[in-house]
């Protein structure tokens, strides 16, 4: 029986890491979990393994949690070469709404005219918007530029 084929959208930015199968890009199963990315993310591949076909890979390569950025980028890097498949990537506020991502203590990222730098916010002042994983899979904003951003603030 032929598998159909997929493309997979990883959030690992904070917790909980999202797993998104999208299917001709429509959200065909969601996968989520709290656990770290080292132990979850290679569980739920192989669960989408035993499924379908994976013809393309997407993720949110920052700003966000330094080692589940560096975890995810490593392991879906793996996954191009044994799979012989493409990578794209994108920054993280594509999936929440351009709000601030946290870095650490009272400090968040924030994106404004395209560049993302730490800043400290009242979170009792400005909310702060849940990642989600979008129900079309809009391709054009994501790029080949898949280099982690790995912007850590000054502690």
């Amino acid at each position: 029986m032929k598998k159909e084929s997929v493309a997979v959208l990883v959030i690992s930015l904070t917790s909980p890491l999202l797993v998104g199968v999208y299917i001709q890009d429509r959200l065909n199963e969601e996968f989520e979990s709290e656990l770290k990315t080292s132990e979850v993310l290679p569980k739920i591949f192989d669960e989408i393994l035993r499924k379908y076909t994976i013809e393309n890979l997407f993720f949110a390569r920052g700003p966000g949690s330094f080692m589940s950025v560096k975890v995810t980028y490593i392991f879906l890097q793996t996954l191009t070469v044994t799979l012989n498949v493409p990578l794209f990537a994108t920054d993280g506020f594509a999936f929440n709404n351009n709000s601030p991502i946290k870095a650490i203590g009272s400090l968040y990222f924030i994106k404004e005219n395209g560049n993302i730098t730490p800043r400290k916010i009242d979170t009792k002042k400005e909310k702060i918007m849940p990642f989600s994983l979008p129900k079309r899979l809009n391709r054009e904003i994501f790029s080949k530029d898949t280099k982690p951003l790995y912007i850590l603030p000054a502690v």
